[in-house]
């Protein structure tokens, strides 16, 4: 194996997200000589960031303060809000919108559309974006600091041999490097473990969103209006709810969001999100209407007590990768564009890593999350408990003497018979799409079918072993995307995973209950391709 090539900046960041491109613009804003690179994994930015999305403009404005002269091609204002009860099927109920989702001088976005907008604004003050490369590994100096990431290499077979066009990937070496993977990330989730950057807070709790854009018939659609739900087709034992956004040239957004602490072991999240569509109060609007686009993707929903420490040597965490998305206000863009920024100042004054994991906790961001840290884990208890519990959280601002922990997900998950499920009563489905690879093809998701598997799966005879007689394989079912999948052949019963399918929500790394699956880069550029989403 020849000596690897390798560049070396000032910063390297680790993903072109919010977080990831406002650290690099505000960064060249305070310190224009500063080499600033940013690696990201899809194909081109935005291919694969997936939410809501409303979004609160003041980090936007602070950061680009001319941003409205030329806004993002999606960004409607937004007009009203509408909060649901769903009751079962057909039955609903307005209630009261919660203070923390008024949403009077936010923006609905695309988030995809909107990173793809920041990467020209960043390229402009000299920074350096490089979509299509997966930072596959971090790499250490001789004191056991980050030192930066290695890029995967390219053009690897299947069995690990090199194809034609085989290409070994560069390290990229900095003092400092940012992760802003977003929720879930390969790398993040290995330095955490390495620097045990969460021994002194929560296991981390996340959910899984999925999210479908519409063309509707002309007439429609009310641009502006944004719509939640909470209730069927969940149980109350299980968070979550959805979302109806309306944007401009007669589309919508509707979403679905499950948190996956859920008890259920037969609970299918894409088809509990297929059942909301066919609702009395949503059908009508959608019937006559064609998807565009659609995908999935993990949140991250732990707040302030599930927050790891932020830094280590040589490196540290922003956005999602560090937790800070607000969940009772279904937002995290504000929090992850402020910390950006925020880390920038840090780095440019400090010059090194050591001291952001204060600075990020003295700040307006950890304060928002502190005083909405109760809401979330209060909802483990059930609905009606949840939303009393919310309530008492809102009025008081967060100042119960007390805070309620989180659980990690994968614990959560009951055996089979020792968990009496819902009666779901799941209603006759007539809206595209028909089944989850339908789903897939809207997202258009690409893989070179002979490259390495990237869903690691070490021990296989849990599968087909312990894990059908104890919880049924989950995994067939907590995939939005079918990715696993059991067969019965000859050989008897295998798990088969298919891996081309996968749309790099990391539910599996998250969900499986014998922490058996690890979601790792494959080649770059490969995953889903997101339009509008």
């Amino acid at each position: 194996m020849s000596e690897r090539e390798s560049m070396e900046y000032d910063v390297v960041v680790v993903g072109a997200g919010p977080a990831g491109l406002a650290f690099a613009i505000r960064a060249r804003q305070l310190k224009p000589e500063l080499r600033v690179c940013v690696i990201e994994k899809a194909s081109t930015v935005g291919a694969q960031i997936l939410s809501g999305a409303v979004i609160e403009p003041q980090p936007l404005n602070e950061l680009l303060p001319e941003w409205g002269k030329n806004p993002p091609p999606v960004c409607v204002p937004a007009a009203h809000d509408e909060f649901w009860w769903l009751r079962d099927a057909t039955r609903a109920m307005k209630l009261p919108t919660p203070p923390q989702m008024h949403n009077h001088g936010n923006f609905i976005v695309s988030l995809g559309a909107l990173c793809a907008w920041l990467a020209p604004q960043a390229e402009a003050l000299g920074v350096e974006i490089y979509p299509g490369f997966a930072a596959a590994e971090p790499i250490y100096g001789a004191d056991g600091a980050v030192g930066g990431v290695r890029i995967g290499d390219m053009g690897v077979a299947k069995d690990g041999s090199h194809k034609a066009a085989y290409t070994q990937g560069i390290d990229i070496t900095a003092p400092v490097t940012v992760l802003a993977e977003g929720c879930r990330g390969s790398l993040s989730k290995q330095l955490i473990a390495r620097f045990k950057l969460d021994a002194d807070s929560d296991p981390q709790t996340y959910g899984i969103g999925i999210k479908e854009l519409w063309q509707l018939p002309a007439g429609r659609v009310e641009p502006g209006k944004i719509m939640h739900t909470v209730g069927w087709p969940l149980d109350a034992c299980t968070y979550g709810g959805s979302f109806l956004y309306h944007l401009d040239k007669d589309r919508v957004a509707i979403g679905f969001v499950a948190g996956l602490d859920y008890d259920d072991p037969q609970f299918k999240p894409w088809e509990a999100f297929q059942q909301l569509k066919h609702h009395a109060k949503i059908k009508p609007l959608l019937e006559g209407g064609q998807i565009l686009s659609a995908g999935a993707r993990a949140l991250i929903e732990g707040g302030w007590q599930s927050l790891p420490k932020c830094e280590m040597p040589g490196a540290i965490l922003i956005g999602d990768a560090a937790g800070l998305m607000n969940v009772p206000k279904i937002k995290g863009t504000h929090q992850a564009l402020r910390s950006g920024m925020l880390a920038a100042e840090h780095l440019v004054a400090a010059g090194k890593a050591e001291g952001w994991d204060a600075k990020l906790r003295a700040s307006a961001v950890m304060r928002e999350l502190r005083k909405v840290r109760n809401i979330r884990p209060g909802f483990r208890k059930g609905f009606v408990v949840g939303m009393l519990n919310a309530g008492w959280e809102t009025v008081t601002c967060g100042y119960s003497p007390w805070t309620l922990r989180n659980h990690a997900d994968y614990s959560s998950l009951l055996k089979i018979g020792t968990f009496e499920g819902p009666k779901r009563e799941w209603i006759e489905r007539t809206l595209p799409p028909r089944d989850r690879l339908a789903e897939v093809y809207f997202a258009s998701t690409q893989h070179d079918e002979d490259q390495p598997i990237h869903l690691k799966v070490p021990d296989t005879s849990i599968c087909v072993g312990r894990c059908v007689t104890e919880y049924q394989n989950p995994c067939t079912r907590f995939c939005p995307a079918g990715v696993y999948e059991m067969v019965n052949d000859a050989g008897g019963l295998r798990l088969q995973i298919n891996a081309a399918n996968c749309v790099h929500c990391k539910t599996c790394d998250i969900k499986d209950p014998y922490e058996n699956i690890t979601w790792t880069t494959p080649e770059g550029g490969s995953g889903p391709n997101y339009q509008n989403l």
